[in-house]
């Protein structure tokens, strides 16, 4: 069983990082220089989805990070 966790444990962490890293906010260089005007509006289409998978990752992890504390 605790090696299913590290298994899962690993796969749920490299696509926490490919989901955060995936979302973009800014414009990079351009908005640290002043020159970026950030405007917010509401995520649509596959951003949202992004968003939601990243958060469903992140519950993911901290939930198989509580069980092989548990099972140890």
């Amino acid at each position: 069983m605790e090696t299913i966790l590290s298994y899962a444990h690993i796969a749920v962490s490299v696509l926490l990082v490919i989901g955060i890293l995936m979302q973009q906010r800014g414009g990079g260089l351009s908005s640290v220089m002043g020159a970026g005007a950030m405007e917010y509006a509401t995520k649509r289409g596959a951003e949202h989805t992004i968003y939601i998978a990243t958060i469903v990752f992140a519950v993911l992890f901290v939930g198989i990070s509580i069980a092989r504390i548990a099972l140890s």
